[in-house]
C-alpha cells in the first residue's frame, strides 16, 4: 500500500514541477484517458486492500482502460457524437464506487 502512495506523491511531485499544457484539439482525449487510468489506479487500490491484487490485470487494464476511452472519444468525434461524456460517465462512476468501496474498509477498520 505504501508503493503505490509514494508513486502517486512522486508524479503529483513531478507534474507540479514541470507544468505541460496540451493543445485544446487534444483536450478530451486526455482528460478521458486520465480518468480511465485514475479508474484503474482505484480499482488497483481496491483489489489490494481485498488482497485480490494482480499485476499483470492491472497493467493490461491501465492502457486497455486508457486506449479504449480514447478510441471511443476519437469515433465520437468523427461521427459527431459527444461520446466523450459516456465515458466521464462510466469511469467516474466506477471511481466513486471505488472509493466509496475503499472508504467502507477504512471506517470498519
Amino acid at each position: 500500500m505504501v508503493l503505490p502512495i509514494t508513486g502517486l506523491i512522486i508524479g503529483l511531485l513531478i507534474g507540479i514541477s514541470f507544468p505541460i499544457t496540451v493543445p485544446l484539439e487534444y483536450a478530451k482525449f486526455m482528460s478521458v484517458a486520465l480518468l480511465a487510468s485514475l479508474d484503474s489506479v482505484f480499482g488497483g487500490l481496491r483489489a489490494g486492500i481485498e488482497e485480490k491484487f494482480d499485476n499483470t490485470v492491472f497493467i493490461t487494464g491501465f492502457f486497455t482502460n486508457a486506449l479504449l476511452a480514447a478510441g471511443l472519444v476519437y469515433i465520437g468525434d468523427r461521427l459527431g457524437i459527444d461520446l466523450y461524456y459516456v465515458s466521464l460517465l462510466a469511469f467516474g462512476l466506477r471511481i466513486f464506487q471505488n472509493l466509496a468501496i475503499i472508504r467502507r474498509y477504512f471506517l470498519k477498520k
